[in-house]
């Protein structure tokens, strides 16, 4: 086992395992909060689900605006400056947050977070892709997920009882880490991005940003972010509605509700490398849609649920979906994107998740507000088994020749 392990670490560069350290940072603090955020939210304003839920849309659009601008950076200028600046602004917005008290208040640092994210997620793994070979990406991104849902696995289970006290307290020590996490990156991590050395002068922000010409040009690559982009509306829909749903509907308190995001992360800490031992030998456009599945039916089992223990199951079964989707996605967009436009192609796949992320609680909110509360994981599940529908049919017609087998020491 420890061969294992010291095999594991050596196969992969330093700055990976600097940015998994970071990455762990930054989830551990904002999950402290971001499970109860819209039960925040909703009790700040005294409003429908649907009113608060609009804040969360509102800042995945401005996100999308922006993240195109977030891809050309990152191939112009370098993916360390957009990190940094990334997690220095979500912080802030933590801050903003932590003093709102009405929609206008809380609108501002949403829409910072909004597009905060994406841009750190573009520039994450354009760095991962430039540093790690085809043929260990997975693994990577299966372990920066493995640190991540540590953190998430470590911040609910503190936030759930620092809420329960003061709601600010989350917000400041969510804000700390993100500051933290900036500084790590600005004093330690070096830039990845190559110097063009073919004689050529290096594109203007006007011409990367033109260059999105090319990925749309990608017929087979804008399916699969079509389809994707159509089935996250699901899991989507249950992250940002379920605690809200379970406390409004069950009387599940933040506390008790803390341990269905900690089951999620803990699965993906200990399970998930497990998963993509079993997916990586499988075609990748295939397990997509095997993961969309799984994704699909996780949601639709929260309506037949009462009780904590139905949803944690619901959750358990939605987590496998994600441990089978989220690394083979992101390395199959990774590894279709020639290494100039690793920015901008990963731009396009991030629009999976902000245009989900801006119509799933709007969708929900709807769904809850004009049928049934239990209407949002029927129409879950519609949207999840349509867009596996189209992933398979996609699967089907690819020319992807096969899974690229990761080989690591020990």
């Amino acid at each position: 086992m420890l061969k294992r392990i010291s095999g594991t670490f050596n196969a992969f560069p330093r700055q990976f395992w600097l940015v998994a350290f970071g990455v762990l940072l930054s989830s551990a603090g904002s999950s402290l909060i971001w499970p109860f955020q819209l039960i925040y939210i909703s009790g700040k304003l005294d409003s429908p689900l649907a009113a608060a839920a609009t804040l969360i849309s509102v800042s995945s659009f401005v996100g999308m605006l922006v993240s195109f601008l977030g891809g050309s950076i990152a191939d112009r200028f370098g993916r360390k400056p957009i990190m940094f600046l990334a997690q220095a602004a979500h912080g802030i917005a933590y801050l903003l947050m932590s003093q709102a008290d009405s929609y206008l208040g809380f609108l501002l640092p949403m829409t910072i977070m909004g597009a905060s994210m994406p841009f750190y997620a573009i520039g994450s793994d354009s760095m991962m892709a430039d540093m790690v070979p085809p043929e260990k990406r997975t693994i990577a991104y299966s372990i920066l997920r493995m640190t991540n849902n540590a953190g998430i696995a470590i911040g609910p289970a503190i936030g759930g009882l620092i809420v329960a006290k003061s709601y600010a307290l989350a917000f400041y020590g969510a804000a700390a880490a993100m500051f933290s996490y900036s500084l790590i990156l600005l004093l330690f991590a070096r830039e990845t991005l190559k110097n063009q050395e073919n004689g050529l002068k290096p594109e203007t922000l006007l011409q990367s940003i033109g260059g999105y010409r090319r990925v749309f040009k990608d017929g087979p690559y804008l399916g699969f972010v079509a389809a994707v982009t159509f089935g996250m509306i699901a899991p989507l829909m249950m992250w940002t509605l379920f605690a809200v749903y379970t406390k409004t509907n069950y009387g599940l308190t933040e506390a008790r509700y803390a341990w269905l995001p900690i089951t999620n992360a803990l699965m993906c800490v200990f399970v998930q490398y497990f998963v993509t031992m079993i997916t990586r030998r499988h075609r990748p456009a295939l397990m997509i849609a095997v993961g969309m599945l799984v994704y699909a039916l996780g949601v639709g089992s929260v309506a037949l649920m009462n009780n904590f223990a139905g949803f944690w199951v619901s959750m358990v079964i939605l987590t496998f979906g994600e441990l089978i989707l989220i690394p083979t996605g992101t390395a199959y967009a990774a590894s279709r994107a020639p290494e100039d436009m690793r920015g901008r192609y990963m731009t396009i796949y991030w629009l999976t998740w902000g245009l989900a992320r801006a119509a799933a609680p709007l969708i929900g909110g709807f769904l809850n507000d004009a049928i049934a509360p239990k209407a949002i994981w029927f129409g879950g599940l519609a949207f999840g088994l349509t867009s596996t529908l189209v992933l398979f049919i996609l699967a089907r017609r690819s020319h992807d020749p096969g899974p690229v087998m990761e080989k690591l020491p020990g």
